[in-house]
């Protein structure tokens, strides 16, 4: 028997730092324990980076884990998921997953569902004890090694801007497994969540191949700031003057917000298009039979 129309799947991509979060995960968290102030760390890693052209997200994770050693801090994965208990989110954001995912099923008539990811260059041992953790199917971000006593020793995940792509590859042919090759054709129509499923939210210039990407091939993308930032603001504008971006919005989750009400336009188009192609699946479906 023939497989029905299965592509009733909508994907919400997340950033994490600056589009749900204000402040990078590590400002939370690790820098706070082990003392350290945030504008110098950063400052020491990005001159680091450009010095010996180095990965900047391998530089970061390099001195946290030298840092830490320094001092002598054993920090464990249970440790980096404690921390996250400090993380604070932007206004609205705990109670956004529950509320989209219902004006989703009341606009399908529960035909079409939401999934929610995270693809973050930030570090998932962290991602993993945040509060909003059970909202997503996935979370990708840079990752650590942990040794035999469960002390992390070096990275053995690393997610730049560039390859954050390689996740919506994966999020968008259901081979979300990262041991899961990606490579091989996949035909359009095989693809559980073909890209004009997807919205990607992110807050500026790393997120532009993401962005670009998504929108390259149908699908949709957002830029939230933080209103307290002019500098932040006027990065969005310039992905929105460029096309990178369907809209931009200050990051407000909550309801009402001209972000709720801007992602409730991109998610009654999707829900329609959706609708669409499946009555368009079933039309001909019925006419196959008839033959």
């Amino acid at each position: 028997m023939a497989q029905g129309f299965f592509q009733n799947a909508i994907a919400l991509v997340y950033d994490f730092d600056g589009t749900l979060s204000p402040q990078p995960m590590q400002e939370y968290t690790v820098l706070p324990r082990m003392g350290i102030e945030p504008r110098d760390f950063w400052a020491r890693v990005n001159e680091e980076a450009k010095a010996t052209e180095s990965d900047m997200m391998l530089v970061y994770m390099r001195h946290i884990l030298e840092s830490l050693d320094r001092q002598k801090i054993a920090v464990k994965r249970e440790d980096f998921a404690k921390m996250a208990g400090a993380i604070r989110y932007f206004p609205g954001v705990e109670g956004w997953f529950a509320r989209v995912n219902a004006y989703v099923r009341k606009r399908s008539g529960g035909k079409v569902k939401l999934h929610h990811y995270v693809i973050s260059a930030g570090q998932k041992e962290i991602l993993d004890g945040v509060s909003i953790r059970l909202h997503f199917k996935r979370i990708y971000a840079s990752e650590y090694h942990f040794n035999h006593h469960g002390v992390a020793t070096f990275p053995k995940l690393l997610v730049t801007d560039t390859l954050k792509t390689q996740f919506l590859f994966r999020i968008n042919k259901g081979k979300e497994a990262v041991t899961e090759s990606i490579n091989e054709h996949m035909p359009e129509a095989e693809r559980p969540i073909p890209f004009q499923n997807i919205i990607y939210v992110g807050d500026g210039m790393t997120d532009v191949p993401s962005m670009a990407l998504t929108k390259k091939n149908g699908g949709h993308s957002v830029a939230v700031y933080d209103e307290k930032k002019a500098r932040e603001k006027g990065i969005c504008v310039k992905l929105l003057e460029a096309g990178r971006v369907d809209y931009i919005a200050e990051a407000d989750y909550r309801k009402g917000s001209k972000l709720a009400r801007r992602m409730e336009l991109l998610l009654d188009a999707i829900v329609a298009d959706i609708a669409y192609r499946r009555e368009a699946w079933e039309c001909r479906a019925e006419h196959r039979a008839a033959r």
